[in-house]
């Protein structure tokens, strides 16, 4: 079924599960010409959007489809040939809805994948057949395993250019596995070969590689189970506004809305609320289209409690008998974002779900050489697309779960307070 085929105002498609994953890759693996062969081959594009590649493909001299245009959006990419910025695509297939992020391959743009891969439920990860596995790709799956990336399906491309070889396959495979047992103990892992530009096991099964009896790249995506990938236990959530109608319909109405974090949450359910530690019970769960009976991750719903209570922006709604960490220090993997390098000692606006805090960085324990994973101790400073563990001290606790345990609770931003900008991106330990 196209994209145009489907429904998009149908109750289906909107109630359908939505998959959001990244592609990672050294220069010229193939990841956009990957994305555009999915996009190509699933009948996901607009005809708009094919004159327009078509037209683009001609101008460069191209003897076919240039496939990786429908990704490389900015001049720049399309003049170099590379990836530079996050690129976002979105398709559907009857059994699923897609969000993709093509990011970046070079290390200056580490920031951008970083970025692109942190909301991701799974990683496709490229390797060139005839180079097999290099830094570059322990890099990647370092990062995905750093931003705790559930699932990652390693693609092993271009295997047109090695006559479909199961041997080839076999080697890096085996190389990379090597690699995972030391960094990326249990991972969802998957192997697949494919060749991008001929469209071998992208959609549709390759005719000529018939000793690989596994799903393509599209099935394996649209069979991912990613029910379990929110923490389904431990009931968190942050509020972000305080509903108080201005009407004499809804005069006593007092609601807090927010996305809910973690946990299942049902009307009745003994909760407390931080930082305030006052318990108390929900006694309704709002939506647009009405009450619930329970919600979920990642729900967007408004809770009603049984007790008045001074609740506002940035406190957070936990399960009374299973409450997060509440702490003004911690330890932090971050990704340094802006030009300016980190300040050792520096204060730095501080920002986890809805709340706000500042905070100040006081520590360094070490940096990360992002090819050789070695960990550098004695840093006093990180610059831009640098990743390392720090210790921060925050003005007011945060509440928060590690970020192995609750990624919507555990992550963190820098903001620098006098430009506004965001410098860096972390993850609780």
């Amino acid at each position: 079924m196209a994209t145009k085929d489907i429904d998009f105002s149908s109750k289906g498609y909107l109630n359908m599960q939505l998959l959001r994953f990244t592609t990672a890759g050294s220069v010229d693996d193939g990841k956009s010409t990957l994305i555009g062969r999915l996009l190509y081959d699933s009948k996901s594009l607009f005809e708009d959007q094919l004159d327009a590649v078509k037209r683009a493909s001609v101008q460069k001299g191209s003897e076919h489809l240039n496939l990786a245009l429908f990704t490389d959006g900015l001049r720049a990419e399309r003049e170099q040939g590379i990836t530079i910025d996050v690129a976002y695509r979105y398709f559907a297939t009857p059994n699923r809805k897609f969000i993709i992020a093509d990011t970046p391959g070079h290390i200056q743009y580490t920031r951008n994948m970083v970025t692109g891969a942190s909301t991701a439920n799974a990683a496709i990860i490229l390797i060139d057949a005839r180079n097999g596995v290099i830094e570059q790709t322990y890099r990647h799956a370092y990062i995905a395993y750093l931003l705790g990336i559930p699932h990652i399906v390693v693609c092993i491309n271009k295997m047109d250019l090695l006559d479909y070889s199961q041997e080839v396959f076999e080697k890096i495979k085996a190389d990379f596995n090597a690699f995972v047992a030391k960094v990326l103990p249990g991972e969802d892992l998957r192997f697949i070969p494919i060749s991008a530009l001929k469209g071998d096991n992208v959609v549709k099964p390759s005719q000529k590689m018939e000793w690989y009896n596994n799903s393509t790249l599209l099935e394996t995506l649209e069979t991912i189970p990613i029910d379990q990938d929110h923490d389904m236990i431990h009931q968190r959530f942050p509020v972000q506004y305080v509903i108080r109608p201005e009407s004499d319909k809804y005069h006593d109405y007092r609601g807090y809305a927010g996305r809910i974090a973690g946990g299942i949450f049902h009307p009745g359910d003994d909760v407390m609320v931080l930082p305030a530690g006052i318990k108390t019970k929900i006694r309704q769960i709002d939506t647009f289209n009405g009450p619930l009976d329970e919600a979920f991750p990642p729900m967007s719903v408004t809770l009603l409690l049984d007790d008045d209570i001074d609740i506002s922006r940035g406190n957070m709604i936990a399960g009374a008998g299973d409450l997060p960490k509440a702490a003004s220090e911690f330890d932090s993997m971050i990704c340094w974002m802006n030009p300016k390098p980190m300040q050792f000692n520096g204060k730095y606006a501080l920002k986890n779900n809805s709340r706000d805090v500042r905070c100040v960085i006081d520590k360094i324990d070490f940096v990360l050489n992002i090819n050789t994973l070695e960990q550098i101790a004695g840093r006093t400073s990180l610059a831009m697309n640098e990743i390392g563990r720090i210790h921060l001290r925050t003005t007011k606790p945060l509440f928060f779960d590690p970020y192995t345990v609750n990624r919507q609770t555990g992550s963190i931003i820098l903001i620098d307070e006098a430009t506004n900008e965001t410098v860096a991106a972390g993850m609780i330990l």
